[in-house]
């Protein structure tokens, strides 16, 4: 088996959940496994990145400050190229979207995205059609780039020992993009990919979701919605779920005013426990939910809430 080179991502020295899931995808594949962490920050979260991975390629310094397409993906093709890897792996992330396959031309690589499951080193399951379907792909280039939906796979055991964190010294190229601001959405909530709870809210809320967001607040959890609520600018798109948004597959999902549209379940129906609350009894909603609630979402999530805030004392 050849080396396996992890695509890192991490925000502020911060790294993120979704890396390590990733991480969980390489380990399944098979072999030696590095990592490259490549931004403003990267060293910090390398130690932690350390307690999993053999070796951290640490790529920081000027051109590489801010997550740049052009940028990040020549520094991670020429970790790949030094570290001689047979597989590059990044979590199928906006971040690991935007580079894979430009890691992928640079090395003359074949591409398998959104991997759900490891089939063999080569061969990887991954959906069509909204995930309708599931198809097996197989990559039969020498170098495989694989992006794998994180929420698809466990976090990864920490390595038996400490592995080795060393600079990567790599020239920034010059790119036709550059960064102008970065405008983050601030908020007390989990974040929407990584909470263990999501209450999202649809067409049904008519744009009010305090009753959604009240709801949120009692479970600790994050706040999705649906594509027509973003389209009426109701939400704004960060808080999207679906084939268009964000994937999630937290151990609850509850669907308030959401009518189970194929292109929202294809963000959420990993979900382990999914509660449909909807006035309409024959929404598609409820033929994949765990629990349905036939009832006005506007009576019911306060109702809710507040049994919850009994139970919690």
């Amino acid at each position: 088996m050849g080396t396996i080179l992890l695509v890192a991502e991490q925000a502020a020295g911060h790294l993120k959940k979704a890396t390590l899931q990733a991480l969980g995808a390489a380990q399944k594949i098979g072999g030696t496994i590095e990592a490259v962490l490549i931004g403003a920050g990267a060293g910090t979260s390398a130690q932690e990145l350390a307690t999993y991975v053999s070796k951290v390629h640490v790529v920081e310094g000027a051109g590489f400050e801010h997550a740049l397409a052009e940028t990040h993906s020549a520094a991670a093709a020429a970790a790949a190229k030094a570290c001689n890897a047979t597989e590059v792996v990044i979590a199928a992330t906006a971040y690991g979207k935007d580079i894979a396959p430009r890691i992928a031309a640079k090395l003359g690589a074949g591409v398998a995205s959104d991997v759900l499951a490891v089939v063999s080193p080569s061969q990887f399951k991954r959906a069509m059609w909204a995930g309708n379907a599931i198809a097996i792909v197989e990559i039969t280039t020498a170098v495989k780039v694989v992006s794998v939906r994180a929420t698809e796979f466990a976090v990864a055991q920490k390595a038996a020992s400490l592995g080795t964190v060393q600079p990567f010294a790599v020239q920034a190229p010059v790119a036709k993009t550059r960064f102008v601001e970065f405008n983050e959405v601030k908020s007390t909530r989990p974040e929407l990919t990584e909470a263990s709870a999501v209450v999202s809210g649809g067409r049904g809320t008519k744009g009010d979701f305090k009753p959604i967001e009240q709801l949120a607040d009692v479970l600790n959890a994050a706040v999705g919605a649906s594509r027509a609520v973003v389209d009426a600018g109701w939400q704004p798109n960060d808080m999207q779920v679906g084939q268009t948004g964000k994937v999630v597959a937290p151990k609850l999902y509850i669907a308030a005013g959401i009518s189970g549209a194929i292109q929202h379940l294809a963000g959420m129906k990993g979900a382990k426990t999914i509660v449909a609350i909807n006035k309409d009894a024959d929404a598609p909603i409820f033929q994949v939910a765990d629990y349905g609630l036939v009832a006005d979402l506007f009576k019911a999530l306060p109702e809710l809430s507040e049994e919850i805030k009994k139970v919690k004392g």
